[in-house]
């Protein structure tokens, strides 16, 4: 089984240093600007401002079981970043002989919980090897308050970060993948559209929930990436109006996008933990997410 051929592989490449999986990870984090900084601590804000009241329950989204029996690693080590390994939750399904189509799941705020992995679990069962990365070093939040204090310190040094998502890519392209998309939700969504940029020739998909998003056509000219946007209507954490600029910065640059709001719905409608979930909204959502990796992940017979 080819799950089984990767841990190995894996089990190997950490006995010998991990020279295989850490290559992405081997330069100095790249500095981010003052101006980038300021924006990721607004954003900080906005999404406290969005979950004040939220908690961790998981939402409906994350109790849906997934459509095929899938295999999984609760701890694959993929990337080091400031000298510590880091794990993240592999999945594939459990009757897999080679190697599939790869996902690159980002969490939303809260961190890398059970709900995040749950969802990787639902992508997996589509036919997907799926790694869902760590972004907050281990750390998970179980309060508003203790997630802002997570995000604030990715924002304030989104290199090591990069560095995080490289190491990721580079993991899954070791695996086999023949394709490799991004996917996240909250602060995973502005990260699933930062992947693009790290990635903006190779990456095959990149999904996007109501993250964070730029109209600087600068920073989006490079990016050949088919994306998908997901937005909520009455969120006033990413307000409809920096969507509609990213939308209409994507269409003059001829990009592939499919940009969709949804009227009357809030911001975090479809997040596997919480109590904003829209269950309409994220329904629709999740259709049309699985039809866009449908089309760009899975290689067409013959091509």
């Amino acid at each position: 089984m080819f799950i089984v051929r990767l841990t190995k592989t894996i089990a190997v490449a950490a006995i010998l240093g991990g020279s295989l999986l850490l290559t992405a990870c081997e330069k100095d984090a790249e500095p981010a600007s003052e101006t980038e900084i300021a924006a990721g601590r607004e954003t900080v804000e906005a999404m406290s401002r969005e979950h004040a009241e939220d908690t961790t329950e998981p939402s409906p989204a994350a109790e849906v079981a997934p459509a095929r029996a899938v295999i999984s690693d609760p701890k694959m080590p993929y990337a080091e970043v400031g000298d510590q390994l880091v794990y993240g939750y592999f999945a594939a399904p459990s009757d897999v002989f080679e190697p599939l189509p790869a996902i690159i799941v980002i969490h939303e705020w809260w961190g890398l919980n059970d709900n995040v992995r749950a969802m990787a679990d639902r992508l997996a069962g589509e036919g997907y090897m799926v790694l869902a990365v760590d972004l907050y070093g281990g750390k998970t939040a179980d309060s508003p308050a203790g997630a802002r204090e997570l995000m604030l310190e990715v924002v304030e040094e989104p290199g090591l970060t990069n560095d995080n998502i490289r190491a990721a890519y580079e993991f899954l392209t070791i695996a086999g993948a023949p394709r490799i998309g991004s996917l996240g939700w909250c602060f995973g969504g502005g990260w699933s559209l930062n992947t693009a940029q790290l990635f903006p020739d190779e990456l095959d998909a990149t999904v996007i929930y109501y993250g964070q998003v730029t109209d600087d056509e600068e920073k989006l000219r490079p990016i050949s990436t088919p994306i998908l946007g997901l937005f909520g209507g009455d969120d006033t954490g990413i307000p409809v109006a920096s969507v509609e600029a990213f939308r209409e910065s994507l269409t003059r640059l001829r990009k592939d996008h499919e940009i969709h709001i949804y009227p009357g719905v809030g911001h975090a409608f479809a997040n596997p933990t919480g109590t904003n979930y829209d269950a309409q909204a994220a329904t629709d959502a999740w259709a049309k997410t699985l039809d866009f990796l449908g089309r760009h992940l899975v290689p067409v017979e013959g091509s």
